[in-house]
């Protein structure tokens, strides 16, 4: 049996916007966020959701929890209707938005979990376990006693799915959870889900902007654009779908001309050639392999590996498309 079932699915909105030179008047306009849209996300599965923003990711979202209804078409996420049975669904499905706490802003940490055990009807012994297991391995220990309010972002966002994943749900949805974190705070959050994920066959469904984050964590990823599922495969069939390049942007010992490599393409220089911007087809190449060849040529102090950029993908996914 699928964790996620989605057949079909349409959610519309009604906005009201000003009507041309009547102040006071307002009409009415059915948006459509979600446009037919039909999938599956099997159990264990780790499933990227992306698109641009605005493509209807955060609504899709909120219908497989139960939040809002949908217009037309069916989900059914854990076998279970979502609006139904949103209360029963609440103890088997955990979900970390990156920009709403359900965490208590004012208390300690440590409360917030003992409040959210007796909300989810744990037993006390088995709350405990989970917690300290959570605490040890997302590094909690060293502020359980601090409100919330005073954890930096970093640490709130590990402190989140903790506490999305106290009750040891068998769905995950992590909508955008490394926004904003540094290098470091990502890789510590990237490796605990695929740790969870690999220990307890935790099913994953991410949205996200950060490509980094879908290929790090997922084996499948979804494309959905105005509302449609534009995608459905491998993240390497997606890059090869549409050719997204990476960029390696290296940082060199002293000034240099214009580096040519093989298999790259020369974006740009500054500094007077100090910082050297390379595009390549992951498909074909990879960055270690650039950078030996970028080595040859000139002394690397520093570099790094743009990913991918979301709305670039979809845009030329749509391009080939049509």
């Amino acid at each position: 049996m699928s964790v996620v079932e989605v057949d079909r699915l349409v959610r519309d909105f009604t906005v009201r916007e000003p009507v041309p030179g009547r102040r006071l008047r307002r009409r009415a306009r059915q948006v459509r966020a979600v446009d037919g849209l039909t999938f599956t996300v099997g159990p264990g599965e780790a499933v990227g959701y992306i698109g641009a923003n605005g493509a209807g990711k955060s609504t899709t979202i909120k219908m497989l929890a139960g939040i809002l209804v949908p217009t037309s078409g069916t989900v059914r996420t854990c076998g279970t209707d979502p609006v139904r049975a949103r209360r029963r669904l609440a103890r088997r499905i955990g979900v970390v938005f990156g920009q709403r706490s359900q965490l208590w802003w004012d208390l300690p940490l440590a409360e917030s979990y003992d409040i959210l055990a007796a909300i989810h009807r744990l037993e006390p012994a088995r709350a405990r376990r989970r917690r300290a297991e959570l605490v040890e391995e997302l590094e909690l220990g060293g502020f359980l006693a601090t409100p919330v309010r005073q954890l930096s972002l970093g640490q709130r966002m590990r402190a989140e799915v903790a506490a999305a994943l106290l009750h040891e749900p068998e769905l995950v949805v992590l909508d955008e959870p490394t926004i904003g974190l540094d290098v470091l705070s990502k890789q510590r959050l990237r490796e605990f889900l695929v740790h969870e994920r690999g220990s307890r066959g935790t099913t994953l469904l991410l949205t996200t902007h950060d490509m980094g984050d879908v290929e790090r964590l997922c084996e499948r990823v979804l494309v959905v654009d105005h509302g449609r599922l534009a995608y459905d495969g491998s993240l390497s069939g997606l890059a090869a779908t549409v050719a997204a390049e990476r960029v390696l942007v290296v940082d060199l010992a002293e000034p240099v001309a214009p580096l040519q490599v093989p298999g790259t393409r020369h974006l740009g220089s500054e500094g007077d050639g100090v910082r050297q911007h390379l595009a390549f087809d992951p498909t074909r190449t990879t960055a270690a392999a650039v950078l030996a060849q970028v080595q040859r040529a000139a002394e690397v102090r520093d570099l790094s590996v743009a990913e991918p950029d979301i709305e670039d993908v979809v845009r030329r996914l749509w391009s080939r498309s049509r």
